[in-house]
């Protein structure tokens, strides 16, 4: 059974985690479970205020390339940081972890390493504050002909959509993933991306091969209720799939509609369930699975790793697909 080699391209953010209880949170002005976007000011500060740091390489699209790794298939990250501790950290960890890191961290680059300041509260409660500094700064130029014109299946983090210089490299490797016999596909990555990009959003949805989302995604691109929005995708897209936090997914591909049962497991960290999903899911799509047991694939890698702290795996995903019955 042939498999595809697969790339993606995403923001690369190194998750840096610290301990820190309520009273540190109500000090530093930090809005407790929950992610907001920090200036460079206050990063360095909040970084700087962090003790006994603890990091690992982040970002949406490289946490389900680090799954897609672990299942043994070939794959490689685009993504942008700088040449400093935490670039360099980033690039090999990626590299340590079987996927390969296609561009050297950038020599003299203005801006630093983006990273995400997570503050673990004794409760379990994540508060996130993500500087994006030279990742949001990727362009075509970062996107070469050789790796992106050998992609069998290109995978797009919709977050990079925000600048245009992101919107230019998708549409370089897009165009050279297709010029080269691959498909392409991209996650819609949040509501509010949605809105943003309404547009062209819809544009991609046509465009390109498949395209996941969770409900509410759906929903805030189509601005209508979730049946009539996957009906809408459905027509212009080859392949759709929905997410729905805990409930079934609907993965539609034509005339072919699928709904897998999603077994409810109580998360003790829900960070990285759809990027897990999509490693799953990508996995059967690569090995040439039909639609029901890739959308089951990633219904078991996202439980996975909603059991731990972490959006990469820590079990064997291999092992828990032929638990499954899936291999």
């Amino acid at each position: 059974m042939s498999t595809l080699r697969i790339l993606g391209i995403g923001n690369a953010i190194v998750d840096v985690f610290a301990e820190a209880d309520d009273s540190f949170l109500d000090l530093m002005g930090i809005e407790k479970g929950i992610m907001q976007l920090v200036e460079r000011e206050r990063g360095e500060m909040l970084y700087g205020a962090m003790e006994k740091r603890r990091q690992a390489p982040g970002g949406s699209v490289a946490n389900t390339l680090a799954g897609l790794g672990a299942l043994g298939l070939e794959t490689s990250f685009i993504g942008r940081v700088r040449d400093d501790a935490l670039g360099r950290f980033y690039a090999t960890s990626m590299e340590a972890g079987g996927t390969r890191f296609a561009n050297a961290p950038v020599e003299g680059g203005e801006l630093p390493t983006s990273r995400s300041m997570i503050f673990v509260s004794p409760d379990g409660e994540r508060s996130m504050n993500t500087y994006l500094g030279i990742s949001a700064e990727l362009g075509p130029d970062d996107v070469s002909d050789a790796v992106a014109g050998q992609a069998g299946l290109l995978f797009l983090e919709g977050y990079l959509y925000d600048k245009p210089k992101g919107k230019q490299a998708f549409e370089r490797a897009t165009a050279l993933t297709h010029a080269g016999g691959g498909i392409a596909g991209i996650a819609l990555s949040d509501p509010f991306c949605a809105d943003r990009h309404r547009a062209d959003f819809q544009r991609l949805v046509r465009e390109l091969d498949f395209v996941i989302g969770n409900e509410h995604e759906w929903e805030s691109l189509y601005q209508c209720r979730l049946d009539e929005a996957l009906t809408r995708a459905a027509a212009d897209c080859r392949l759709v799939v929905c997410t729905r936090s805990g409930a079934d997914v609907v993965l539609i591909r034509g005339e072919e509609r699928v709904v897998v049962p999603v077994k409810k497991v109580t998360p003790v960290d829900a960070t990285g369930a759809g990027d897990l999903f999509a490693a799953g899911f990508l996995y059967g799509i690569a090995t040439e699975r039909d639609l029901e047991t890739a959308g089951r694939m990633g219904c078991v890698a996202a439980a996975e790793v909603i059991s731990h702290f972490g959006a990469r795996p820590e079990a064997d995903l291999k092992a828990l697909f032929a638990q499954a019955g899936l291999l």
